[in-house]
C-alpha cells in the first residue's frame, strides 16, 4: 500500500505541474481541439512518468585501499521504533483515501443516475448524426454520447441550441469528460484536477459555439440566446455567480482573434520542467565508494543511515544483544576482511563500469551460523548476486550473541560497496 500511495501522490505532483502550466499559458488560446488532445494525452503521461527512475550519486565515503566496516547493526537500530507503538499512518492514509474516492464516485453515479431518467421520460427521434430526446419538461439541454436532450420549447423556438448540442455530440465531448473522470477518481485530493475539469468543459463550449457560427448563424443573436439561456430575462441585472463567469468568457472566446498556430509548440517548455521534477521524485540514490586498487576488491564501509530490518520478532538487534556476536575471535571488521578477500567483482559489470551500493541483512544463529540473508537494497542485479552470494556461503561459524545468559538470534544490516576505477 505504500508504494501505491507513493505512486500516485508522484502522479498527483506531475498533474499539478501539467494543469498549472495549462492555466498559466495555454487556457486563453483558441486552440480548442488541440488543447483537449494535449490535455488528455499529457494527463495519461503523468501516469506513466512515475515509472522511470534515474541514478543518483549520493556521496563518495572512502579513499581507495580503506576498510572501515564496523558492526553491520547500525544505529539506526537503535531508533526502530516498537511495532505495536508505532501509529499506522500507512492504514489511515488509505482509508482516507479510499474514503474520498467512493465518494466521488457515488457522486458521479448520482448525476449519471438522474441523467438517465430524464432521458428515459423523453421521446426519441433519429436524426442523421444523434439521436433527439424531446422532454415535455422545463430543462436546460445537454448531450451524452450520440443523445441530445432539450425541452419541447426550446426545439420550437431556439434551432440554434439543437446545432450547438450536436457539435457537442460531432467532437465527441462525452468521450472526454468520461475519460477524465477516472483522473477525478484517482487524483479527487488534488484541487487542480478539479480546475482543469471545468477548464475542460469550458473547451467543449468554446468548440461547440465555434462550430456553430461556421454553420452560418448570426454571432450577436447567438450569443444573446447564451444571455437568456444562462442568466435568464427576468434576472439579467442582477445575475451574478459561476455561471455568468462561464458566459463572458465564453462570449470573449468568440470575439477574440484566432491564436497563431505556433503556439502549439508551448508544450514543450514542459519538457526540462517534467524532467526536473523526475529527476527530483524518481530518485535512486547509489552511494559511491572506492575499490582496492591492488587486487580490484570492493572496500566495505561503515553504513551510518541504513534502515532497520523489517522482521526482529524473532532476533535481537547486534547493538542491544548483552554479548555480541564474533567472528574468528574477533569484531565485526573480521568479517568485513574475509568478505573483502573472498568477494570477486562480476567481469560483466566490470567491463560495462557497473557500480554501487549492496544493503544486504542476515542473521547470526543460536549456533552460530549465518541464516536467512537477503538483499533489502541493491544496486544491480549482477553485484547483488555477488554480495549474497559470499555473505551466504560464509564456511565458519561465528560465536553467538548471548541475552541472558542464553544463546540468542542477532540480526545484522550489512552494507557492501562496489566502485570501479
Amino acid at each position: 500500500m505504500n508504494e501505491f500511495l507513493l505512486y500516485i501522490g508522484r502522479c498527483g505532483l506531475y498533474l499539478s505541474l501539467f494543469y498549472a502550466f495549462f492555466l498559466l499559458v495555454m487556457r486563453h488560446t483558441t486552440l480548442f481541439r488541440f488543447n483537449r488532445i494535449m490535455l488528455l494525452a499529457g494527463s495519461a503521461l503523468c501516469l506513466v512518468l512515475p515509472l522511470f527512475k534515474f541514478r543518483t550519486v549520493e556521496a563518495v565515503l572512502a579513499q581507495a585501499g580503506e576498510l572501515t566496516m564496523v558492526s553491520a547493526a547500525s544505529e539506526a537500530v537503535l531508533q526502530e521504533p516498537v511495532a505495536s507503538a508505532a501509529f499506522p499512518w500507512t492504514a489511515v492514509l488509505a482509508g482516507l483515501y479510499f474514503l474520498g474516492l467512493a465518494a466521488v464516485l457515488v457522486a458521479i453515479l448520482l448525476s449519471s443516475g438522474k441523467m438517465l431518467r430524464l432521458m428515459r421520460r423523453g421521446s426519441e427521434q433519429k436524426l442523421e448524426d444523434c439521436t433527439l430526446v424531446v422532454s415535455g419538461e422545463d430543462i436546460p439541454s445537454f448531450s451524452w454520447g450520440r443523445k441530445v436532450v432539450m425541452s419541447r420549447k426550446d426545439l420550437e423556438q431556439n434551432p440554434a441550441i439543437l446545432t450547438h448540442e450536436r457539435m457537442h455530440v460531432k467532437c465527441r465531448h462525452s468521450l472526454d469528460l468520461l475519460l477524465f473522470s477516472a483522473f477525478q477518481l484517482l487524483f479527487w485530493w488534488n484541487p487542480l484536477v478539479w480546475i482543469t475539469r471545468t477548464e475542460l468543459k469550458l473547451l467543449h463550449e468554446y468548440e461547440a459555439d465555434e462550430g456553430v457560427l461556421q454553420k452560418g448563424i448570426d454571432a450577436t443573436q447567438y450569443q444573446l440566446l447564451l444571455v437568456r439561456k444562462s442568466v435568464g430575462e427576468e434576472r439579467f441585472t442582477l445575475a451574478s455567480g459561476f455561471q455568468h463567469t462561464k458566459l463572458k468568457n465564453r462570449i470573449t472566446m468568440m470575439l477574440k482573434n484566432p491564436t497563431a498556430g505556433g503556439m502549439r509548440w508551448a508544450y514543450l517548455a514542459l519538457l526540462p520542467i517534467l524532467t526536473l521534477a523526475m529527476f527530483a521524485f524518481n530518485p535512486v540514490k547509489v552511494h559511491a565508494a572506492s575499490v582496492d586498487e591492488e587486487n580490484g576488491t570492493p572496500v566495505i564501509l561503515e553504513e551510518t543511515a541504513i534502515s532497520a530490518p523489517q522482521d526482529t520478532t524473532q532476533s535481537v538487534p547486534f547493538q542491544m544483544v548483552e554479548v555480541k556476536p564474533s567472528f574468528r575471535g574477533g569484531d565485526a571488521s573480521e568479517f568485513s576482511k574475509w568478505v573483502n578477500e573472498t568477494l570477486v567483482y562480476p567481469a560483466e559489470a566490470k567491463k560495462d563500469t557497473i557500480q554501487g551500493r549492496v544493503t544486504l541483512q542476515f542473521i547470526v544463529d543460536v549456533d552460530g551460523s549465518i541464516v536467512d540473508a537477503k538483499v533489502i537494497r541493491g544496486a544491480h542485479p549482477l553485484l547483488d548476486a555477488e554480495a549474497l552470494r559470499v555473505v551466504s556461503s560464509c564456511p565458519e561459524k561465528w560465536s553467538p550473541g548471548i541475552q541472558n545468559g542464553k544463546p540468542v538470534r542477532v540480526h545484522y544490516i550489512f552494507p557492501v560497496v562496489f566502485k570501479c576505477k
